[in-house]
C-alpha cells in the first residue's frame, strides 16, 4: 500500500486546512486508516482514525475540531481541520494498517499555524 498525502501549508490561527491521502496499491487489504502527526523531539501521535466499520477514533486535541473522512473504495483519506492552533503544527502523516497488522506511512506534510 502506498500513501500521499497533500494539502499542508500554513495558515493563520483560526483557519482550516484540509489534507488528503491518496492510497494505491493492495487496498482490499486495508482495515484501517488514520492521521498521525509529529513534532521535532516528540513521539509520533494519533490525530485521528478510521476503522474497519468506518467509526471515527479522534485524539482529544483535535475533537471537535477536525473531521476524518474516507471514500468508499478507500483510495482517498481526508482530514478536514478547523479552528486551527500553533499546538496544531506538526508533520501531518497518512497511515493504513493492512490485515497482517502491517502498517504503512506516507511521506508527511508539513502544517504550519501561525500569525
Amino acid at each position: 500500500v502506498q500513501l500521499v498525502e497533500s494539502g499542508g501549508g500554513s495558515v493563520q490561527p483560526g483557519g482550516s486546512l484540509r489534507l488528503s491521502c491518496a492510497a494505491s496499491g493492495r487496498l482490499f487489504q486495508v482495515y484501517s486508516m488514520g492521521w498521525y502527526r509529529q513534532v521535532p523531539g516528540k513521539q509520533r501521535e494519533l490525530v485521528a482514525r478510521l476503522d474497519s466499520g468506518s467509526r471515527a477514533e479522534y485524539s482529544d486535541s483535535v475533537k471537535d475540531r477536525f473531521i476524518i473522512s474516507r471514500d468508499s473504495t478507500k483510495t482517498t483519506l481526508w482530514l478536514q481541520m478547523t479552528s486551527l492552533t500553533p499546538e496544531d503544527t506538526a508533520v501531518y502523516y497518512c497511515h493504513a494498517v493492512t490485515y497482517g497488522a502491517n502498517q504503512h506511512w506516507g511521506q508527511g506534510t508539513q502544517v504550519t499555524v501561525s500569525s
